[in-house]
């Protein structure tokens, strides 16, 4: 099997934060296929930015489509996620999608623990998407200046763990949100009176297991692939998967 690990910010280092996350668990017959977006920004931190990081996704799923055979959308606020199901006819996953749902079999309350205030917004509407918010204790960060958007996990680890300690009196389940702190959970886990949980593994466990039970993924109902439909602008690969043809020859 393989599955791509595509990380919609541009930051090429976040890739390689996701990527060394996702090997921890991954089975011994998948491949790992990281790809790093050529367009959008350093790190999505907006509903705008997720709006542009999306169509992104989608252009980059067409671009490889035939390489892999599940993907994950390595970004916490899960740009694209819904499209890129109705779409593509495999298995795609989402970390914040994907985190919630392993946090209800590990405990009664989740809460998200993040980087910064600015993500809050963004991260809880995925909570109200999914339907969870009486499963909900909150979007806890700390009180720290953000720095290097790739070594957030090394500069604001003690920031971090206490605000994991605070999170811990209203959540069994501490999920680290972003891409920038991929692989805290374990590192941490021993420093905090709470279940720690890795987003990008819970994708990327979920990803591997939707693709063994269900190869094609999402493509009833709802999940039908659209009408096929004539475009202007979009790439070669994109137009095509939405025009219902063969994709265009890879470059």
């Amino acid at each position: 099997m393989r599955l791509l690990l595509l990380n919609p910010n541009t930051t090429e280092a976040l890739t390689q934060r996701l990527a060394l996350s996702a090997a921890t668990v991954l089975p011994a017959d998948v491949e790992l296929l990281p790809l790093t977006a050529l367009q959008g920004f350093p790190y999505i931190s907006s509903r705008a930015e997720a709006q542009i990081a999306g169509a992104a996704v989608l252009d980059l799923l067409a671009q490889h489509e035939g390489r892999f055979d599940a993907a994950v959308i390595a970004a916490f606020g899960d740009p694209g996620l819904s499209a890129a199901r109705e779409l593509f006819d495999l298995p795609v996953t989402g970390l914040s999608e994907a985190a919630m749902l392993s946090a209800l079999a590990l405990g009664e309350r989740f809460a998200f623990v993040t980087f910064s205030p600015r993500l809050t917004p963004w991260y809880e509407e995925q909570v109200t998407r999914a339907g969870l918010g009486m499963r909900f204790a909150g979007t806890f960060t700390p009180d720290a200046t953000l720095g290097s958007i790739a070594a957030v996990a090394e500069e604001m680890r003690a920031p971090l763990v206490e605000t994991c300690r605070r999170a811990a009196a209203h959540a069994d389940i501490l999920i680290l949100g972003g891409a920038p702190i991929a692989g805290l959970a374990g590192d941490i886990a021993d420093e905090v009176p709470a279940v720690l949980l890795d987003p990008v593994k819970a994708a990327v466990l979920q990803a591997v297991s939707l693709h063994r039970l269900r190869p094609s993924g999402a493509d009833k109902g709802s999940y039908a692939r659209p009408p096929a439909k004539d475009s202007t602008g979009l790439s070669p690969a994109l137009a095509h998967r939405i025009a219902g043809k063969d994709a265009p020859d890879a470059p």
